[in-house]
């Protein structure tokens, strides 16, 4: 009884919100890299200085990194808000994070690194979703169904969204963290497998935001001070992140998932 309430309750807010949902999605989703573009622009000479003394690169080539950030970045939030052209701007996005991962050094921070794959995983399920609407890039891949590829993009972003969580697991013998760390094991773990998937990532929205807004709130920090940078950058990082979990809620899991193999049984 309490399982089928859950599910009455989930598809009323599903068809309560099914018109803004997705556009809520992707804003969040891109979030992180309009931040980021913009970054660019105001921090234009310490971005450029840190890449030339950190690569010994050169004028030129540290400011050719800094405007294919900026315009890359701004670029491709445009083209996925204006639903122009969205799975070139979500290469040119993959592009950016992989460009970033090495010259930020970020290759060697497992914990950055896990973030950075988890907007990965947001991105393939933006991906996926402009897959639908319209001609796609991959019509001639061989594939055992029309949707195959789509299907595997959602798995794919689905299993990266994860790693996110991984990161904000607390190892600490108190009884709040232990709990804290199996409901979030299992959440996760649902989300991964495709099961219960949209209630599982929907509670994960909810957790994710809480926890960014209590220990991301960049703007309690003086704009002076470098962690106002650092908690700012985690904070919208974060936010693309609850965007991709918000693309499960809206558009579910896929067909690779239990959820789907449900309906054949």
């Amino acid at each position: 009884m309490e399982g089928s309430q859950h599910n009455g309750a989930l598809v009323n807010f599903l068809r309560v919100t099914k018109q803004y949902l997705p556009h809520l999605a992707r804003l969040c989703l891109i979030s992180t890299f309009l931040e980021d573009g913009i970054r660019m622009w105001f921090q234009w000479n310490e971005q450029k200085d840190y890449i030339e003394a950190t690569w010994g690169c050169g004028y030129f080539l540290a400011t050719c990194f800094v405007l294919l950030n900026l315009t890359g970045q701004l670029g491709g939030c445009v083209l996925i808000l204006s639903r122009h052209f969205v799975q070139y701007a979500c290469f040119g996005l993959f592009g950016i994070i992989a460009l970033q991962t090495v010259a930020y050094s970020i290759l060697w921070d497992i914990k950055f690194l896990m973030r950075n794959l988890a907007l990965g995983g947001g991105l393939l399920l933006l991906l996926a979703e402009s897959r639908s609407e319209g001609k796609s890039m991959f019509a001639g891949v061989p594939s055992m169904g029309e949707s195959s590829p789509k299907q595997y993009m959602q798995l794919g972003g689905r299993v990266l969204l994860v790693l996110m969580f991984m990161t904000l697991l607390h190892f600490d013998p108190s009884f709040f963290s232990i709990l804290q760390n199996m409901v979030g094991t299992a959440l996760i773990i649902l989300v991964a497998i495709g099961f219960k998937t949209k209630l599982a990532a929907l509670t994960l929205v909810i957790w994710l935001l809480a926890i960014n807004i209590y220990f991301n709130a960049f703007w309690a920090v003086p704009a002076y001070k470098p962690m106002h940078d650092f908690l700012k950058y985690d904070f919208f990082q974060t936010t693309s992140v609850i965007g991709g979990l918000l693309l499960v809620v809206a558009l579910g899991p896929g067909g690779v998932s239990m959820d789907e193999k449900k309906k054949e049984w």
